[in-house]
């Protein structure tokens, strides 16, 4: 298995942020096989959306309305208001997704792109692990 980190940095404010370029980037020239893409945050996930025609700005829009951040709504109350709702997230965006790679190339639809999702403004950089099994 190949495995590679990548360092997505957020600027503290949470949102949508296209990592497919590295995606690609790292599937290219591995063949055959699948590419694990995880996000080890407990407050953090990843999702194939597609991106620049309002679909991710409607992504982040159904989270605030789906989780909002409201102060005292939420049990786990540390970090900034409402963080207890950025804890609940990856249960609704996995913090992990398998894409098929084929001749090197991850084989996603021509509007399909893979997003880091993170409401978590506490935190201004995140961790992607990209990982490859050939086969």
């Amino acid at each position: 298995m190949k495995s590679e980190e990548l360092t997505v940095q957020t600027g503290g404010h949470g949102g949508v942020f296209d990592i497919t370029a590295d995606v690609a980037g790292f599937a290219s020239g591995q063949g055959d096989g699948l590419l694990s893409v995880f996000v080890p945050h407990a407050t953090a996930g990843v999702a194939v959306i597609e991106v620049g025609a309002g679909s991710d700005q409607d992504l982040v829009a159904a989270i605030d309305h789906l989780l909002p951040a409201e102060q005292g709504r939420w049990r786990h109350e540390h970090g900034s208001p409402g963080h207890g709702r950025d804890h609940v997230l990856p249960a609704f965006v996995s913090p992990s997704l398998t894409i098929p790679v084929v001749a090197g190339r991850p084989t996603l639809g021509v509007w399909q792109s893979v997003v880091l999702v993170d409401t978590n403004v506490d935190n201004h950089s995140r961790k992607v692990r990209l990982s490859f099994i050939e086969g």
